[in-house]
């Protein structure tokens, strides 16, 4: 058994936000049927199609975004596609999308409507900036939520441009915070019996994501600014040159500071005001130099061994290929092998939620378009065969199968 698997989720969600956050839902046994627009389908379908990232005709994002789902192409348009889809929201549990402001109720498949078929339906939107305040309407994309977030003004050197973070933090962080937001509704319905609505910002997530930082802004009205890889407060925690690759040091209690002062021997380093937090940031750019100084004499391997011999925290800065070649990662199944519907397959990162009990690596191909408009449609609706290919002829479902 799967920790999700009797809970049954109609994923309207496009790109990446709403997707990535079904995805976790799936990759935990959620039943997960994606109701996609006939004859295009979802648009994370035909991106990178045609490139080196593509394979089975399927690029990169819609490949790990669409893993463990199935596909309902369904006209959400039509009177009739409503139709349809209200008779799925009456045996389903959750009803996810991430449409720009007003169009679930302009489609009338909001709460309010699904909540009259199903008293017990979760809905969970997840957009820029939420729907209640000033700017519910304001377009947004994960460049955006992480500008007006904050985080871009903490991203960078204190003399260059703000940076935004090299994943899309705005994008994932909605849709994790999506998931959050469901579980909790779930749980909530075990006591009340009845369903609810999310309402997920991309802005407020950014928000909470500054934690502390936040507060300390809040306390004392003074921004904390760019500091590169450094930190505000702890010496020495940066990263730093090596003869191979860039290696960090955190250096967050005097005990490390002692430790790693006994490994590089530097007697500039041994100076009895850098015994101590205050004194070692008060030298910050000094301690720095001379830290660096030692490292770039050997090569990162090097340093690893040693740093680990003293218990110093410590790691390399790993590209991709030796993130994922990484003992920790290979032992922990964060590289897994997902079939594609010709056959092949591809590998992508695993799932990060470890359940001692009911959890299990299982992945199943991402659907082609429509591939179980008709499966789906027979089990939820009864419909036959007759009445299926008379809804396929006047475009209000497509059927789809494997190629």
């Amino acid at each position: 058994m799967r920790a999700l698997e009797n809970i049954t989720v109609l994923d309207l969600t496009h790109m990446l936000s709403g997707p990535y956050g079904t995805m976790l839902m799936a990759d935990l046994g959620a039943r997960t049927i994606k109701i996609e627009p006939p004859g295009h389908g979802e648009g994370t379908r035909r991106l990178l199609e045609n490139s080196l990232y593509s394979r089975a005709g399927m690029g990169a994002y819609f490949l790990t975004l669409c893993r463990n789902k199935e596909s309902v192409a369904l006209d959400l348009k039509s009177d009739a596609g409503r139709e349809l889809f209200y008779g799925l929201v009456r045996e389903a549990d959750v009803v996810v999308s991430n449409f720009a402001a007003g169009v679930t109720t302009r489609l009338k498949i909001d709460y309010a409507h699904l909540s009259e078929l199903n008293p017990r339906i979760i809905t969970c939107s997840v957009s820029g900036f939420g729907e209640t305040g000033p700017a519910p309407n304001r377009p947004s994309f994960d460049l955006v939520a992480q500008g007006m977030g904050g985080g871009m003004s903490l991203t960078g050197y204190p003399d260059g441009e703000p940076l935004r973070a090299g994943i899309p933090i705005g994008d994932l962080a909605g849709g994790m915070f999506g998931v959050i937001g469901v579980l909790s509704a779930l749980e909530a319905r075990n006591h009340t019996g009845r369903g609810q609505h999310i309402d997920i910002s991309m802005f407020d997530c950014q928000l909470s994501l500054l934690n502390y930082m936040a507060t300390m802004y809040l306390m004392s009205g003074q921004e904390p600014g760019r500091s590169g890889n450094g930190h505000f407060v702890h010496v020495p925690y940066n990263t730093f040159r090596t003869r191979t690759r860039w290696l960090i040091v955190a250096v967050i209690t005097d005990n490390f500071w002692l430790n790693l002062v006994e490994l590089l021997d530097d007697p500039e380093l041994k100076r009895e005001s850098f015994r101590t937090q205050p004194g070692r940031l008060a030298n910050k750019a000094f301690i720095e130099e001379r830290v660096q100084r030692a490292f770039e004499t050997e090569t990162c391997e090097y340093w690893l061994e040693a740093l680990a011999r003293y218990r110093i925290p410590a790691a390399p800065v790993n590209d991709l290929a030796h993130a994922f070649a990484d003992p920790q990662a290979k032992a922990r199944h964060m590289t897994v092998s997902v079939p594609l519907p010709d056959g092949s397959a591809v590998d992508q990162p695993g799932n990060p939620v470890k359940l001692s009990d009911t959890y299990a690596d299982i992945y199943v191909p991402p659907p082609v378009l429509g591939e179980h408009t008709r499966q789906v449609l027979r089990e939820f609706l009864q419909l036959d065969d007759a009445n299926l290919d008379t809804l396929a002829k006047n475009g209000v479902i497509g059927l789809g199968e494997r190629r």
